[in-house]
């Protein structure tokens, strides 16, 4: 698995979401990205680590689902 960076990252839909850290799930332990919109900077969301950095099908073409953009 790829390492993550902390920063400003593009979801495939196109909203922009500022990644602000790594967490562990409790019970499997399974690492988990926690991120907020950058436009509403009162939600918070939190999602496996694997799936994060994992690809989705747009128009049949695989593309990332979070797209690195940059450092805040």
């Amino acid at each position: 698995m790829e390492d993550l960076k902390l920063g400003l990252y593009q979801h495939f839909k196109g909203g922009y979401y500022e990644v602000i850290g790594l967490a562990e799930h409790t019970e499997t332990l399974e690492e988990m990205v926690i991120y907020r919109s950058y436009s509403k900077e009162k939600e918070l969301w939190v999602r496996p680590k694997e799936m994060f950095l994992g690809n989705v099908l747009v128009d049949g073409q695989e593309v990332p689902r979070f797209r690195y953009i940059s450092e805040l």
